[in-house]
């Protein structure tokens, strides 16, 4: 009998919790470190990485303690592909019948997605953000940054970077009659509607109204 891979995902997570509870997070840095995306797979009790327009699978061992095995199981009953962003080392294979071993550090997001991949916007972001209740989405380049809003033009602002502590930034601008500020900080968050699983948390405010959301890091920032 074919068991289906959001019971896999299940099965794997009670001992992965309890790994985790007795884990000590250290700091470690990402230097020479590969920051990949691609499709994750249960199969064989185990969790695949299969990167973007590749046919390589690697076995997913969670070195940083991201949770990214809780997250998969979480979203493993909603529909599409489950499609993770996430930077660590890769190893050679220990003749499983796999291309090796992802040794993830770092989760920028993980959610259901079949276009995710395929994105063209990625590669020249910096930061995307996004919230709902209602709908908004901002998206940074180093030529500016775009806010997105149902019934409204989009409106393309330059803006200014202030480095917070702890990690934490805002992003500003006062152009065409607008004050707009983007708070963002490394933060686990959850989107309200789909469930997908951020690394920043966002915080828009427009004239005085504050909007909240969730966001990561694009391609283009090597944070």
């Amino acid at each position: 009998m074919r068991v289906a891979p959001s019971l896999l995902l299940a099965a794997l997570l009670p001992l992965f919790a309890g790994c985790q509870m007795f884990a000590e997070k250290t700091s470690v840095s990402t230097a020479g470190m590969t920051r990949m995306q691609g499709e994750l797979k249960a199969e064989g009790g185990k969790l695949l990485f299969q990167p973007c327009e590749e046919s390589r699978r690697f076995v997913v061992q969670d070195s940083g303690n991201t949770s990214l095995l809780q997250e998969a199981a979480t979203l493993a009953s909603k529909p599409g592909a489950l499609f993770a962003d996430v930077r660590g080392t890769l190893s050679t294979s220990n003749g499983n019948g796999n291309d090796g071993q992802f040794n993830v550090h770092q989760l920028y997001r993980v959610e259901r997605s079949n276009s995710a991949c395929s994105d063209p916007n990625f590669k020249r972001l910096t930061l995307r953000a996004s919230g709902h209740e209602p709908d908004w989405s901002v998206k940074v380049s180093g030529k500016g940054m775009v806010l997105d809003r149902p019934q409204e033009a989009s409106l393309a602002l330059p803006y200014l970077e202030e480095q917070l502590p702890d990690g934490r930034f805002n992003l500003s601008s006062e152009a065409n009659g607008q004050r707009v500020e983007l708070w963002v900080a490394p933060q686990r968050c959850v989107d309200s509607m789909t469930g997908a699983v951020q690394h920043l948390s966002a915080e828009l405010r427009i004239n005085g109204k504050t909007l909240r959301g969730c966001g990561y890091y694009g391609g283009s920032r090597n944070d």
